[in-house]
């Protein structure tokens, strides 16, 4: 910086501080100025504010521009090109509509209408994307161009001829006290030349910025009717999907119900075990029912026919101390053949069976059917599955 530069921040800072707290007279503007002043400053904070709210109008989630700001500053950072689209919430209501209709099946006049109204509300966020470039290239855009041009060189006039008019008010009032010897006449009329340079520009620029309706109205317009062809569409487009839905509601109202009958246990091959809760063929289930198929049923085996003379009574094979010799039974160790040894099994071996007792096995009999008691003398008593061999006719 110069000498002259350095002085004249001298100047400047002087005559500041004295008009702040020594109670100096600066050099007053007219009222004209001093409202145009007033109005370029709301017109500078209307137009940073239009932008972000206009911005926050399109794009309501703060969540996902911060995430669309952050992806745009990591990808200047790493010099790679990366686009992040905002996710529009018709979008994301459409495709949960859509996804859940087809999962319940195209059949379903639910499932229909769930799938028309996800495909509506999707075109209905295809249309918001087309609003967010148009209102960005004819509206956004223009403002921004505002606010780092035109604005931006009126704030840059205002802020010099502040700059000069201290420079001027300083230098005069050193000159007035003869404290400042050394300011001759000419430097004065510099300042003051410069001074009055600055106020022409500045004005210039508030005025030129502040009549520009014609071109801020249009701006305005074209917003507006950004606004008026994203809705009118989105009419159209709700109006069709009510048509729709009205249809859809008719069809199921006249579609007959179909009758249902609940299943039974029964139907559905579930067995309960009332005896004890307890499945005892595997696959138990709650409450000791049965899952699957029931179990293989085996039928008895065919009784043999009584012989004549023959009573139904109990099993042929009584108890060991109800057997009785007299009634045909051979003893478990007749007379003359006894055990050859205690670990020795009392039933004689197939392979070594006397042939005095080959008839006896070859005999006839019958499988009881049931339990009977005897009730008579002569009556022979057995139980359920005991055979009857007929000993003689």
């Amino acid at each position: 910086m110069a000498f002259s530069g350095l002085r004249k921040q001298i100047n400047k800072a002087n005559q500041y501080m004295n008009e702040k707290i020594g109670g100096a007279e600066g050099t007053k503007l007219d009222d004209d100025f001093v409202e145009m002043e007033k109005r370029t400053d709301i017109t500078y904070e209307l137009v940073d504010e239009l932008q972000l709210k206009t911005k926050e109008y399109l794009q309501p989630n703060p969540t996902a521009r911060a995430k669309m700001a952050a992806v745009k500053g990591i990808s200047k950072l790493s010099g790679q090109a990366k686009a992040s689209t905002y996710p529009q919430p018709e979008g994301v209501l459409g495709e949960c509509m859509a996804t859940y209709g087809r999962k319940l099946g195209e059949d379903n006049i639910f499932a229909q209408s769930l799938m028309e109204a996800g495909e509506s509300l999707k075109q209905m966020a295809d249309i918001k994307y087309s609003l967010d470039d148009n209102v960005k290239q004819n509206f956004l855009e223009p403002l921004h161009h505002l606010q780092t041009k035109d604005l931006k060189e009126v704030m840059h006039h205002r802020k010099k001829l502040q700059g000069r008019r201290l420079d001027f008010d300083c230098k005069k009032r050193k000159q007035s006290k003869g404290t400042g010897s050394n300011i001759s006449d000419d430097e004065i009329k510099m300042a003051e030349d410069k001074f009055a340079e600055s106020l022409h520009l500045a004005q210039m620029g508030m005025h030129n910025l502040l009549e520009n309706d014609v071109e801020q109205v249009s701006q305005l317009s074209t917003f507006a009717d950004c606004l008026y062809d994203y809705h009118r569409q989105c009419s159209e487009i709700l109006k069709n999907l009510c048509e729709t839905l009205e249809e859809k509601k008719q069809e199921a109202a006249s579609r007959p119900k179909k009758e249902f009958n609940p299943k039974t246990l029964h139907d559905l091959q579930l067995h309960l075990d009332s005896s004890d809760g307890i499945n005892h063929h595997g696959n138990d289930g709650i409450n000791g029912t049965r899952i699957g198929p029931p179990p293989p049923y085996f039928p008895p085996a065919p009784a043999q026919p009584y012989p004549p003379g023959t009573t139904p009574t109990r099993s042929p094979l009584p108890s060991p101390g109800q057997a009785n010799p007299q009634h045909g039974w051979d003893p478990l160790f007749p007379p003359g053949n006894p055990p050859k040894s205690q670990n020795a099994s009392p039933l004689p071996s197939p392979m070594k069976t006397s042939p005095a007792r080959s008839p006896t096995a070859q005999a006839a009999y019958c499988q009881a059917l049931y339990d009977f008691d005897p009730e008579n003398p002569g009556e022979l008593g057995f139980k359920e599955g005991d055979k009857i061999t007929l000993m003689k006719k």
